[in-house]
């Protein structure tokens, strides 16, 4: 072995147990890995970032504006709304919903679509007495399937069909690369029987949680944490604002109510000035009000009877939303944030795994899948909640879209059918498709970056060159040595699982994008060394990167339930493996009948 390989084995191996250890967030765990590839000379300096401009990451770049602009347009919810209207039968429900989310992710962003039907889902569970956790991981599981029918149904379609066109020599999405629908003869009928199992078997493998039920309620039960203190009038507090009064209890209460003479604000700005004969009512954890109460010297009122409907208006309102991968909010603190001065919005409470929280919520770093409870004005809060990147569980009334609603649509369908026609490239497809939306005035320009995911980019952007490291230092070649030295001598097919295996396996800890990128080059040299077509092979790395079942942290999509669903992390292995198995016995003889030759 040499010493470039022993560079590229340890800056790849590095990469690995820093993404499955999660100190870090994986952008940055790319670029560092980046960096020392450059340091080391494994990575051309004058190439360094070149991934950054490579058409796989504008693409996806694209989709990923373009499934904002669908979700935002309001078009696709008339579809998703007409859900509720049937029958309340669980295996109808389910896979309704599931169908509905697999054919949106084939098109769209597979977490935009689940983060459309996921309100849905829940209404359509409390409506149908089906446990919230029987339905939702149907869903996140549904986004993925849906995603191997075609080449921007997820980022690793995109991936492997970038370097398909790089090591033919071709350009990207002029015959070079996949095409959108070549994916969809094994994609699809891979996620049709997936879905089927889900709907049939696979949802009753689900243990029931009702933590996620429960918690859920739980959550919405503020009345035994809210208490009324009024303000004496020697006291130090007045004439400063409540932000005041909040620091004194370390950030772990809310203030959802000031009552000044007669006259209740609800959720007050945190720099309104405490008035002597104010009376606020705060909402937190026992220790919290304790604390509170004890610092600020103000006298608790308990002639009040105090109910969650006194904390509502009807312009002020209390909802439940998760943290969506992404957002503002993870990774950080409420305080740190300064939710209130910010936002103008509250947070009441957290539920992570089913577990409602409460006390030192200033202090609770937010992770993807946290349902959180909110206290803001009705226009104010939704806007809010967007801002913060959450997902409202509650459905909103579902509005006829007017005509210029689905103008994105129209658009999107236009870039598609651009680029299946072969009259422009992919990605000039469908980054004029985002400029005629931004110009059009159809979609803001500030939304439009604000819906990239630049994690995900910039991963991709650093990772590009790292990965094209192990084939150029000759280390691919070693890994493809001793995959043949394993699965040489069986059926073409075995080879092909063994790919889709490893690379399920590398999914369920990593980003599935990351994945492809380390798997491609491989199953190439596999291919070469085995003297048989690259295609199939390059097909098994997408189908098997997409194949994040087996654990939460495998996919986003898996995240985003696993709080309102009350999962916990070995819950997913029980449905993920039989379809893991089922969607890789579907897909191996398939991929032999359509690519092999």
């Amino acid at each position: 072995m040499t010493t470039p390989q022993l560079i590229a084995f340890g800056i790849i191996l590095a990469s690995l147990i820093l993404f499955v250890w999660g100190r870090w967030r994986y952008d940055i765990v790319a670029m560092g890995a980046l960096v020392v590839a450059v340091i080391c000379g494994i990575v051309p300096s004058e190439t360094a970032f070149s991934g950054f401009s490579d058409p796989a990451v504008i693409t996806v770049a694209a989709v990923l504006i373009l499934s904002q602009s669908l979700q935002r347009s309001g078009a696709i919810n008339v579809l998703a709304g007409s859900i509720g209207k049937l029958p309340n039968n669980p295996m109808i429900q389910i896979g309704a919903l599931t169908l509905t989310v697999a054919v949106l992710s084939a098109f769209m962003n597979n977490v935009g679509a689940l983060a459309l039907m996921l309100p849905v889902a829940i209404r359509a569970a409390q409506a149908s007495n089906i446990p919230t956790s029987r339905v939702l991981m149907p869903i996140a599981f549904g986004s993925l399937l849906g995603g191997l029918a075609t080449l921007i149904g997820t980022p690793p379609n995109i991936i492997i069909s970038s370097y398909r066109a790089e090591v033919m020599g071709k350009s990207f999405g002029e015959g070079g690369g996949f095409g959108m629908f070549d994916f969809a003869p094994v994609g699809a009928l891979a996620a049709l029987i997936g879905i089927i199992f889900i709907v049939t078997i696979g949802y009753r493998l689900i243990p029931h949680r009702e933590g996620g039920d429960t918690a859920l309620e739980d959550l919405m039960q503020i009345d035994e944490y809210v208490t009324e203190l009024a303000v004496p009038e020697d006291s130090d507090l007045i004439g400063k604002p409540i932000r005041e009064l909040v620091v004194l209890a370390d950030g772990d209460i809310s203030v959802v109510a000031l009552i000044r003479r007669g006259e209740k604000e609800l959720a007050p700005p945190w720099y309104t000035r405490i008035q002597s004969g104010d009376h606020l009512m705060i909402e937190g954890g026992t220790e919290a009000i304790a604390m509170a109460v004890e610092k600020s010297g103000f006298d608790l009122a308990t002639d009040r009877n105090i109910s969650k409907e006194s904390l509502t208006s009807d312009e002020v309102i209390v909802v439940e939303a998760v943290v969506n991968p992404g957002s503002r909010l993870e990774g950080r603190t409420a305080g740190g944030l300064r939710i209130n001065s910010r936002y103008g919005v509250n947070i009441l409470a957290v539920a992570r795994q089913g577990k409602p929280i409460r006390d030192r919520i200033g202090h609770i770093r937010f992770q993807v899948g946290d349902v959180v409870l909110i206290q803001g004005a009705e226009q104010l809060l939704y806007e809010s909640l967007n801002s913060l990147g959450c997902l409202p569980l509650a459905s909103r009334e579902i509005s006829v879209p007017g005509q210029s609603s689905y103008l994105p649509l129209v658009i999107f369908t236009a870039a598609i059918a651009a680029a299946v026609f072969g009259l422009v490239r992919i990605d000039v497809a469908f980054i004029a498709a985002v400029v005629v939306l931004v110009a059009t005035r159809l979609f803001p320009l500030r939304e439009m970056y604000d819906s990239v995911e630049w994690p995900v980019i910039v991963l991709l952007g650093a990772f590009l060159p790292v990965g094209a490291a192990l084939n150029s230092t000759g280390a691919t070649d070693l890994i493809a040595d001793g995959i043949i030295a394993i699965a040489g001598g069986m059926p073409l097919w075995v080879m092909l699982v063994t790919i889709m295996t490893i690379s399920a396996v590398l999914s369920a800890v990593i980003n599935n994008a990351a994945t492809a990128v380390l798997m491609a080059p491989i199953a190439v040299s596999v291919a070469n060394i085995a003297g048989v077509n690259f295609d199939p092979f390059l097909m098994a790395v997408a189908i098997g990167s997409s194949s994040a079942f087996l654990t939460p942290i495998g996919h986003q999509s898996n995240l985003l339930v696993m709080g309102p669903g009350g999962y916990r992390f070995g819950d997913y292995w029980r449905m993920g493996l039989p379809l893991t198995a089922i969607t890789f016995a579907v897909a191996a003889p398939l991929l032999v009948l359509f690519w092999a030759p």
